[in-house]
């Protein structure tokens, strides 16, 4: 699709008009969803180890702490898009009670993703978050990504617990930390700019994300902290990463070859919206993920308001929007599944 086509597809000019007022984020719905969310998470958390040996209830109580927790890490997606200078005091205490405890402060993820959104850098190889799955890459591949969770908790641990000192005793440690182990993004070749430092806090929150992590071996190591305690927070976070995985998958379709910039609408058509259930959909895609496409024509929208705008948007422009919606997750991933085949074996038979 040329970008002069996909222009006339989506009247932008008209889209924002019809959404114009839903830009304006609610702090007291930020505060209460996240701390909630938290509190049922550290909760659950406890009554996991605390119903060793009631099998069914623990699975239930770790499914609890794994979908909550999920969704409290999750919010590190809005505060990529907060205009700088707003929420300080959300971003301080989501760092502190939520993401350098998890090992994945804020700053692993502003600035990276802004560029995700770059009308330039999207789908080019500049872009961290995408990688050409569905026309390029064999389909196995997918399914690696998603393996990866399983190691990346280990990496973490490596990054903020074993190489964070030798980072602040060498310069030279310190960019390659910054360029090639500070970001969360899919393409394992991406490499961050040195002077890409949006956060002014990144120090301290890399500086907090070493203590929790040293503290809690360290007091594993003595006996005060329970093995187990630790294993259950690997469990928990191998769960979240690989639930945000397939989650990425079903969020973009992935077929831009990275070839040339693409256009607002051309990125909107090349990625998903799944409205699916309330209540299982945003399990699986908190924190409006699930209006991914709506996100892309929209990147400073509050996520609570996203719904609200893709009904309106479907309603106004019914021959045009649900182009970019799937029926579920398994749509939108058997879609990319079956793109991917298709391309691979036209690679063979050329």
């Amino acid at each position: 699709m040329s970008p002069e086509n996909s222009r006339e597809i989506l009247p932008l000019h008209d889209a924002r008009r019809i959404v114009r007022d839903l830009f304006e984020p609610k702090p007291w719905l930020y505060w209460t969803d996240f701390l909630f969310h938290l509190t049922l998470a550290w909760a659950a958390f406890a009554a996991t180890l605390w119903a060793a040996g009631r099998p069914l209830l623990q699975v239930l109580a770790c499914l609890v702490c794994v979908l909550a927790m999920y969704r409290a890490v999750i919010f590190i997606h809005e505060l990529a898009h907060l205009k700088r200078g707003t929420f300080g005091a959300f971003r301080l205490v989501w760092n502190v009670l939520c993401g350098c405890l998890l090992l994945v402060p804020s700053y692993t993820y502003s600035g990276v993703h802004n560029h995700h959104h770059r009308r330039n850098v999207y789908g080019t190889g500049a872009d961290g978050e995408y990688l050409p799955f569905a026309t390029r890459m064999s389909p196995w591949a997918m399914v690696g990504f998603v393996a990866a969770g399983l190691a990346l908790p280990a990496v973490t641990v490596v990054r903020f617990v074993a190489l964070t000192p030798f980072g602040w005793a060498s310069p030279r440690v310190r960019r390659f930390l910054w360029e090639r182990v500070s970001s969360l993004t899919i393409d394992v070749h991406f490499r961050r700019g040195v002077s890409d430092r949006d956060e002014r806090g990144w120090w301290w929150q890399e500086a907090l994300a070493f203590a929790y992590g040293a503290a809690a071996l360290a007091l594993a190591g003595v006996g005060v902290l329970p093995w187990r305690a630790l294993g259950l927070w690997y469990l928990v976070a191998v769960a979240v990463f690989s639930i945000n995985a397939v989650r990425t998958l079903a969020a973009h379709r992935y077929r831009h070859a990275g070839d040339r910039p693409m256009t607002i609408s051309e990125q909107f058509l090349d990625s998903v919206d799944v409205p699916g259930n309330l209540l299982l959909t945003a399990l699986w895609a908190p924190v409006g993920l699930r209006y991914h496409a709506t996100h892309h024509l929209f990147p400073g929208m509050p996520y609570h308001n996203l719904g609200a705008a893709y009904r309106r948007l479907v309603q106004a422009l019914p021959q045009v929007y649900p182009r970019a919606s799937r029926g579920g997750l398994w749509d939108a991933l058997r879609r990319i599944w079956h793109e991917a085949r298709a391309s691979r074996r036209a690679d063979v038979s050329c």
